[in-house]
């Protein structure tokens, strides 16, 4: 047996995908699937903040992408939004500030329908929580789950949205986050009473070491796939 570690690439059929987006831009992403049988949900990703650093291969997108097709059967698509670079490419246009990001959410929600993935779960880490909690709502998606949510770009009027809605939402929050920490998210979204915080003790906004990334995809796994939660820690 072989301990899963920060490098590790488990098998799945991988395959690099372009979105188009209704302002006519062209964006970069890849999808990984299962190696065998249909996926039994869909992990649409939200990357962090582009001036920031962030792209859809930070880390957490990252190692998603290389072990939940085999360690959990789901599906994985992650994309640069607009203006952004990873060793995959470049995305068209420029920084919309969480605001043009709608197009490049809805496209990529498109793709999902269009290839007939099931049960779509937008995640979203740090900003890319931002566009799916102002972006998201009113569509058919199967639930959001929000990883170190900093609420910078969401007013109480966005969020009170979702209470037009049953669609399940777990905020991650990081005992030790920059930004939103879990006695302050439980105040501020108090204003939809379903979103279930679940506080990570000695977590970080970064969520840095394996020990934390372990725990964001199996909570993932939880949601999405529940059978194959606790995720393994070793493979053949």
């Amino acid at each position: 047996m072989n301990e899963i570690r920060s490098m590790t690439v488990l098998p799945a059929i991988r395959e690099d995908i372009e979105l188009h987006t209704e302002d006519g831009l062209t964006l970069v992403g890849e999808l990984a699937l299962p190696e065998s049988g249909a996926p039994v949900a869909t992990i649409l990703f939200l990357h962090p903040l582009p001036t920031a650093g962030g792209f859809m291969d930070s880390h957490i997108l990252r190692k998603a992408s290389n072990r939940l097709p085999a360690l959990a059967n789901i599906a994985v698509l992650r994309f640069n939004f607009r203006g952004v670079t990873s060793p995959r490419g470049t995305s068209e246009g420029h920084f919309g500030h969480g605001v043009d990001e709608r197009l490049d959410f809805e496209a990529a929600l498109r793709f999902i329908r269009d290839r007939g993935l099931p049960k779509p779960w937008v995640i979203g880490w740090s900003f890319g929580t931002e566009v799916a909690l102002n972006h998201a709502v009113g569509h058919d998606v199967a639930g959001l789950i929000l990883l170190s949510p900093p609420l910078h770009r969401t007013t109480p009027e966005a969020l009170a949205r979702w209470n037009e809605t049953s669609t399940p939402i777990v905020a991650l929050v990081p005992e030790l986050d920059d930004y939103l920490q879990p006695a302050e998210a439980r105040e501020r979204f108090a204003v939809i009473p379903h979103v279930e915080i679940v506080a990570v003790e000695e977590g970080k906004h970064l969520w840095v070491g394996e020990k934390q990334t372990y725990r964001v995809l199996d909570e993932i796994v939880q949601r999405l796939n529940p059978t194959a939660s606790p995720l393994p820690t070793h493979v053949d």
